[in-house]
């Protein structure tokens, strides 16, 4: 009896090797074959799956905010608003290995991304959809005197600065976070916080 495919688990381990070489040669370059050969599979094996270069970058980097997805939801089974923001932006922040490849990969999608209008609105939906989560956060812990969708946007802004100044090396992971959590503080109320 033959052995049953994974589909899904086939275009897994194409996203990765496109993951790989983002992280390393920019996703310019890199073409089907490349994903292959870093694959170990054929250019007709890729090309089943996925049937132009940007198919499989909307994939990957799908698969990367579902990655970082999932290891906030498990860092933030019963968090207060606070520690779930602190606990998500973490996430995004290129803090190990797999962060810094994410990372990397992100920072790749959104520079194709920037000239491939097909593209720019699901990047957009993702955005929206975690400014409005963080804003949702600031409504529940009651930050007073803040506009929750701009504290979020602003919040999203600076996870993003702070990744791509950590991706070159410019300052080490514990300014990083020491940045975000002092930009938290100036958002969400300490003595509002202390009362939950």
């Amino acid at each position: 009896m033959p052995r049953k495919v994974d589909h899904h688990e086939r275009r897994e381990l194409l996203a990765d090797a496109l993951m790989r070489l983002a992280a390393t040669r920019g996703l310019e370059g890199v073409s089907l074959r490349h994903v292959a050969a870093e694959a170990g599979v054929s250019t007709g094996m890729v090309q089943h799956y996925f049937r132009t270069k940007d198919e499989m970058m909307t994939f990957a980097f799908g698969m990367v905010e579902d990655r970082i997805r999932a290891r906030s939801e498990a860092a933030a089974a019963s968090a207060a608003p606070r520690d779930l923001v602190r606990g998500v932006l973490l996430q995004i922040l290129p803090l190990d290995d797999t962060r810094r490849l994410e990372g990397h990969v992100g920072l790749a999608f959104l520079a194709y991304a920037a000239v491939k209008p097909a593209i720019q609105a699901g990047v957009r939906e993702d955005a929206g959809r975690m400014r409005g989560f963080i804003a949702q956060q600031l409504r529940q812990a009651g930050a007073d005197g803040i506009d929750p969708e701009r504290a979020a946007t602003g919040l999203m802004a600076l996870v993003d600065g702070l990744g791509m100044q950590m991706l070159s090396r410019q300052y080490p992971e514990e300014d990083a976070v020491a940045a975000l959590d002092a930009h938290l503080d100036l958002i969400f109320d300490a003595d509002h916080a202390t009362r939950q």
